[in-house]
This record gives C-alpha cells, sequence and structure tokens, in this order.
C-alpha cells in the first residue's frame, strides 16, 4: 500500500501527538499507567458478601483511576476485579492502606482461591479520565 505525502505527515503527526500529551505516557515524563484484571473465587454462595467486603476499602486509594468488582455471568461464586492505577507503585502503596488491609482480613475466610490475572498498561477508553 502506498501512502501519499498528506497522509504520512497525518498519521506520523498523531503518533507524535500521542507520543507527548498522553498522561502516564513515558515521553510525557511519567510512570506507565497500571491497569490489573483478576478473578477472585468466593467459598460456595458468599460471593455477595466478599464483593461487598472488597467495595469497602476502596473509597480513597491515591492514584486510584478506577476500581470495579464484576459478577462473574457464568459463576456464581466467581467476583472479576478491574482496577486502572496512575502507576504500578501507587497499586502496591494501596496494598498498605489501613482500610485495605481491614478489608483484606475481613475477606481472607470468604476467599476460596484465585484465578486468572491479567497486567495492563491502560490507554484509554469509554469513560476513562486521569486525574
Amino acid at each position: 500500500m502506498l501512502l501519499r505525502r498528506r497522509e504520512f505527515v497525518t498519521s506520523t503527526g498523531a503518533a507524535i501527538a500521542f507520543a507527548f500529551f498522553v498522561p502516564g505516557h513515558e515521553a510525557f515524563g511519567g510512570a506507565e499507567m497500571f491497569g490489573l484484571i483478576g478473578k477472585i473465587r468466593a467459598a460456595e454462595g458468599k460471593g455477595e458478601d466478599l464483593v461487598k467486603i472488597l467495595l469497602e476499602g476502596t473509597g480513597d486509594m491515591p492514584g486510584c483511576l478506577s476500581y470495579i468488582a464484576a459478577k462473574d455471568t457464568g459463576d456464581a461464586d466467581a467476583i472479576w476485579i478491574t482496577e486502572v492505577w496512575e502507576s504500578k507503585e501507587y497499586h502496591q502503596a494501596s496494598l498498605k492502606l489501613p482500610q485495605v488491609q481491614r478489608a483484606i482480613s475481613k475477606a481472607r475466610p470468604m476467599i476460596a482461591g484465585f484465578g486468572e490475572r491479567f497486567e495492563t498498561e491502560p490507554v484509554g477508553g469509554q469513560g476513562f479520565t486521569t486525574k
């Protein structure tokens, strides 16, 4: 496929704009954003209770742009957690927050195990905002 000069300049300009103006991008001078998607298996019949506890500890977590707990439509005892953080360091620091430690302690007896875990680098989308 042959690109005309105007198409080349436009696409190159867009790539450069992305590299320098998207918050969190390395060229912008910030750390890369950090995303985490993980599956938690609740003890049988404890999914609803576990979700409530997981959401209790999410009120004020510096650097957290999004924390979503979702029911698995095919498994009543599975919960998916989707997180977006300004950086991996913010995520690590959140695990030491008192409210998060309390939620972990309360939730631990209701957790049967863990499933898939994926680390991501969020870049944008519907509802996506940065601080």
